[in-house]
């Protein structure tokens, strides 16, 4: 079935997670008389039983989370409550027992409503979001809860912010627990053919290092799964002033760390610069988390299709586009959203007027027009900026944003096109493939589906001039490798260096320079400043 396992490491990954498994949610359809879902919903979720025999449905994840940061979500995920569980641990102790109970989190009034079942929920805002779970659609399987309570969230006495803090604690539970074999392995053998494993962590604090050892846990025990790393940085907001300086080492570490076990690693950054149509509160998780999961959701939808609902690529697919040397494993995530209908309707006159790529070779009648050319159209069509490089953060080092990157590989997913246009664009991708690959030049995969971004009660209205009574939107969607990564790597090389201590600085030094010389091969060599 082309499985996929989640795993959310952290509170700003359960924020991007709770966006996502609600638009997963919102894919079922329970009216026989309507069209089937185009989404084949076993590749996330995964059927069982409840205490009472009744079915369920639940995502196929793993939630991680300190102490204190899951709200008032039920320990045994709401569907499989066990009753008073202190009444059975009476039976392991015959003295006295001194209780001490936090006092409870009051339930959010739009949880409440839904789990009341009223059609009409109250709207929600920044204010009443002050926990992922306050907006979460779903119910958990209690294996996908796994609190962590060696940390509190928001201390201020023993913060988790040290990347090196994050590896200790993966230390100390995998020795007590062996977490692979309590957490991973029963959702893993569930899995007729998992299709992989896709991870949502904080990359610039101390999730990142706990992410490293777990992703070496994984790879050494699913050789060849492909696994996804979702790299959450915060581009600004409350911690930006604080400790800007542990929060870039913490990104450095990370990518050297993660990026070679990995499949894919997909900085997520929020963009210093985002076009007019987006409106939000830059320091809300749940705005920001909200944007991201929209594109995070779109770039994937492909590898959860139905056999015949169009193109299927799955996430292996997607990776032999994106990684066509061997080592470049690291991709931008872009996005845009059109959210005026005209746009649909004079989208072939705009792709007329692209430039002439004449590296191509000519056709049998006349000069070849590229059109589309997939060169510039990462940065020339696409508004929304995802990779590390545009955040505040890494900004310090990278001033200059050179368009003019050669794209190794690029692969795009358009959502929410009319049928006519999609065979149309299919066809001009059939034949533009064929002569890109006679003149050398990198292959763009493209996916079409009709199947729009739907815009739910828990989603935040960021997006101002979006008709909210069509609930919809079409959001075109894209992840690249290209030389801008090398420029980036290297820039943040030189900023690390006056950051770490001397015993790190070398191997830090020379494993992010190992990356961004992947970046160069087969590009530079072949530059116009050469002479003749």
């Amino acid at each position: 079935m082309h499985e996929i396992l989640t795993l959310q490491l952290g509170h700003r990954a359960n924020y991007l997670a709770t966006h996502f498994w609600n638009t997963q949610e919102s894919y079922f359809n329970y009216d026989p008389a309507s069209e089937p879902s185009r989404i084949d919903h076993d590749i996330h979720f995964r059927a069982g039983q409840g205490p009472g025999g009744e079915d369920t449905y639940t995502p196929r994840t793993l939630i991680y989370d300190l102490k204190g940061g899951y709200g008032n979500l039920r320990k045994w995920g709401g569907l499989y409550d066990q009753g008073d569980v202190e009444e059975d641990m009476k039976t392991l102790w015959n003295g006295s027992v001194v209780k001490q109970k936090d006092a409870p989190i009051t339930q959010s009034r739009y949880q409440r409503a839904l789990d009341e079942g009223l059609e009409k929920v109250p709207k929600l805002s920044s204010q009443d979001v002050r926990y992922w779970s306050d907006f979460a659609h779903v119910f958990h399987h209690p294996r996908s809860i796994v609190q962590i309570n060696d940390y509190e969230l928001g201390s201020t006495i023993l913060p988790f912010e040290k990347w090196s803090s994050g590896e200790d604690l993966f230390s100390s539970l995998d020795k007590e627990h062996d977490l692979l074999d309590r957490d991973v392995r029963p959702w893993a053998e569930e899995c007729d053919q998992m299709q992989g494993i896709q991870i949502f962590a904080g990359a610039d604090d101390a999730w990142g290092g706990f992410s490293s050892r777990y992703v070496e846990a994984l790879r050494d025990e699913y050789g060849k799964t492909s696994l996804w790393f979702w790299g959450l940085e915060e581009a600004g907001g409350r911690d930006q002033r604080t400790k800007p300086s542990l929060r870039t080492v913490n990104v450095a570490q990370s990518l050297q760390a993660i990026s070679t076990l990995v499949s894919m690693y997909i900085p997520m950054a929020l963009s210093s610069t985002l076009p007019p149509y987006v409106q939000m509160d830059q320091n809300s998780p749940w705005h920001v988390s909200g944007l991201l999961s929209m594109a995070l959701e779109t770039i994937t939808l492909p590898s959860r299709q139905k056999p015949g609902n169009g193109k299927r690529g799955l996430l292996s697919d997607i990776e032999a586009a994106l990684n066509v040397n061997g080592n470049q494993k690291i991709a931008d995530l872009q996005c845009s959203v059109i959210v005026d209908p005209s746009v649909q309707q004079t989208r072939r006159q705009s792709i007329a007027a692209a430039v002439t790529d004449s590296r191509l070779p000519p056709s049998d009648s006349q000069c070849l027009v590229v059109y589309e050319d997939e060169m510039e159209k990462a940065h020339s069509t696409l508004d929304m900026d995802f990779s590390s490089g545009k955040s505040s953060l890494t900004a310090l080092s990278l001033r200059q944003w050179d368009k003019a990157n050669h794209i190794f590989g690029q692969v795009e997913s358009i959502r929410g096109l009319l049928t006519s246009e999609q065979e149309i664009d299919e066809e001009d991708q059939a034949t533009s493939r064929k002569r890109r690959r006679l003149a050398s030049l990198p292959n763009v995969e493209k996916y079409y589906d009709p199947l729009p971004y739907p815009l739910l009660d828990s989603f935040p209205e960021i997006l101002t001039k979006t008709e909210r009574v069509t609930k919809t939107v079409v959001v075109h969607g894209s992840l690249s490798t290209t030389t801008q990564m090398c420029k980036r790597t290297e820039g943040l090389r030189n900023l690390v260096l006056r950051m770490t201590n001397v015993a790190d600085r070398e191997t830090l030094s020379n494993a992010l320079g190992e990356i961004a010389e992947a970046y160069k091969e087969g590009w530079d060599s072949g530059s116009d400043e050469d002479s003749d």
